[in-house]
């Protein structure tokens, strides 16, 4: 299929190239480079490796996706992928069926997402067989910064010296009017001028001036991206993130985001993908408003999953604010997504909380409540700039262990409960869980990080030594053992109840309420009604009101208990979560 339809994306991406180039390219594109993976196959048996054979379906109730830098979790003379194993294989298993390694390439700056080497894996975290050893027995995801590369990467190098085809890698730019309606993540400059050997040359640094945006218009970039996705599937990479996607393309006299052939590089990703892993898994991440995000699944052709970036901070407001109107409001307006992709739910990540995704969907007073109340709990707020100039927020910098915290006197009130709630909700929704391994550490804003680097997405990027880890854990009454021990209870519910199906059907139940949010789940025959009270009060829930319940028998599956719709109310803590089943 890959070969059917790959050429004919190949002209829409590289439109002054010849069908004969573009042929040869496409044969070059879908020709494996078996030597390396031969190699990397016979070294893993030489360690004794085994990998998991692919699923039938690409994810299913068990799919859980857990989110780690590779230096995350750290011990002395020790790799740390090594370290990252070694914690998810002792304390994770029931959630990290697939692992998110964040970028793991030799880098230069922003948590790794300036790679200077498409080739070569940071020595600190190890080795390629450490990788693939870490996919022992779960799915890998990694990423693919695909808009820029680090200033010290070899394309830049090449640039500096006008050595081709690699200079030709880089994207320069003369800034003119043109440009004048780039939307812009960042609030730095959007050209940088490097001294080359032919004199000084302005690049396009989208994100920052050490990282350098690539040329995709040059098929050496595609070309480059293919051998780094074979060095991937060859150590066992299924899942491709591929970061920032919607930038990559730079189309004169546009806004620069979401161009037609933005979208058709991810279709060719796809592709190529799949035709190295058939169930291989592409999930795009574009921190923009819903519908420039769901843009990428509209097709059925392009992504498998995206990442759902209005929840977080929706979720997030509805905690602090304790109303959920406008989450229930959201909710009631789930996407009817094509078959086969899906949604990817989070609240915590590596980044902040994103703030565009809020466009068109919260008042402006409801958004300046909440950066508040996350600056009252020690969180930051980072800023992009406008075509005109104007700076506004773009993210929250904050823990979501912290942003959990009570706002009175003991911020551990209800602090562990509203967690929960959130990361409950998470397992209750259509589409793949996934969850930022330090949010599941229940660690505090790393302020000390912040401190010492002045980059605000350090306060939730924390490092840990995997002995003090590993007394946590020990511990039965930590924050950390009650966290993970409760989300893993509730994964071994999720895989037991079909209704919960990533791809089960969803009705909201609690439509015009603000305290609760009431999801059904699966239909007639086989329904789970999930509750969460987002209120700091106890409520009483009469069963009677819920779908055709009169008389039924209910199940909390989270807690065992069982009850009679008619003949009793639901008890409802604050901020606690049910599962009912008939």
């Amino acid at each position: 299929m890959a070969h059917e339809w790959l050429p004919s994306l190949l002209t829409e991406l590289f439109e002054h190239h010849c069908s004969e180039d573009l042929n040869q390219l496409s044969s070059q594109l879908l020709h494996s480079e078996r030597s390396a993976s031969e190699m990397a196959v016979s070294e893993m048996v030489d360690v004794g490796i085994e990998h998991s054979t692919a699923k039938a379906e690409r994810w299913d109730s068990s799919s859980c996706v857990l989110i780690s830098y590779a230096d995350t979790v750290s011990a002395e003379d020790q790799p740390g992928l090594r370290c990252l194993q070694a914690l998810l294989h002792s304390h994770f298993n029931g959630l990290s069926s697939v692992v998110h390694v964040l970028p793991f390439l030799r880098a230069t700056s922003d948590g790794g997402f300036a790679v200077a080497s498409h080739e070569e894996i940071d020595q600190r975290f190890g080795d390629w067989n450490d990788l693939a050893a870490l996919g022992e027995g779960r799915q890998l995801m990694a990423d693919l910064v695909l808009n820029h590369v680090s200033a010290s990467h070899p394309w830049v190098r090449a640039f500096l010296k006008g050595d081709q085809p690699r200079a030709r890698c880089v994207l320069a730019a003369s800034p003119n009017p043109c440009w004048d309606n780039v939307v812009r993540p960042r609030s730095s400059a959007l050209f940088t001028t490097l001294s080359t050997d032919r004199g000084p040359e302005t690049v396009w640094t989208t994100f920052g001036s050490d990282q350098v945006d690539v040329n995709w218009r040059e098929p050496e970039v595609l070309l480059g991206f293919t051998r780094l996705l074979d060095l991937f599937c060859s150590y066992g990479v299924q899942w491709l993130r591929l970061d920032a996607v919607g930038f990559v393309w730079k189309q004169p006299f546009s806004n620069c985001i979401h161009q037609p052939q933005a979208h058709r590089l991810v279709e060719v990703l796809r592709l190529l993908l799949e035709s190295r892993c058939p169930e291989g898994v592409v999930v795009t991440e574009t921190n923009v408003p819903e519908q420039e995000n769901l843009s990428y699944l509209a097709t059925g052709s392009e992504a498998h999953l995206a990442y759902n970036f209005p929840l977080p901070p929706l979720v997030l407001e509805a905690c602090l604010s304790r109303r959920a109107d406008l989450l229930n409001g959201w909710l009631a307006r789930w996407p009817q997504l094509p078959l086969e992709t899906g949604l990817l739910n989070f609240t915590a990540s590596h980044d902040g909380i994103g703030l565009r995704p809020l466009e068109g969907l919260m008042e402006s007073h409801r958004l300046l409540h909440l950066l508040k109340q996350c600056e009252q709990r020690g969180g930051l707020v980072s800023h992009r700039r406008l075509a005109d100039g104007l700076e506004v927020p773009y993210e929250i910098n904050i823990s979501w262990w912290s942003a959990m915290a009570d706002s009175g006197r003991d911020p551990s009130h209800h602090q562990r409960s509203r967690f929960l709630l959130t990361q409950l909700l998470l397992l209750a929704l259509p589409g793949v869980p996934a969850f930022y391994l330090p949010a599941l550490l229940a660690t505090p804003n790393d302020n000390a990080s912040f401190r010492r680097t002045g980059h605000r997405r350090d306060l939730n990027r924390p490092q840990f030594q995997l002995d003090r880890l590993e007394r946590l854990f020990a511990d039965p009454e930590s924050e950390t053992s009650q966290v993970t021990g409760s989300l893993r209870r509730a994964m071994e519910v999720r895989r037991g109840q079909s209704a919960l199906d990533p791809f089960a059907a969803m009705t909201l139940l609690s439509k015009d309420r603000s305290d609760l949010v009431i999801l059904q789940r699966g239909d007639e025959n086989n329904m789970l009604v999930a509750i969460h009270n987002f209120s700091d009060v106890r409520l009483s829930l009469s069963l009677s009101t819920l779908a055709d319940s009169s008389g039924a028998l209910w199940h909390d599956a989270l807690s065992g208990r069982s009850l009679v719709a008619g003949q009793q109310a639901l008890d409802l803590e604050p901020f606690a979560v049910h599962w009912l089943v008939r």
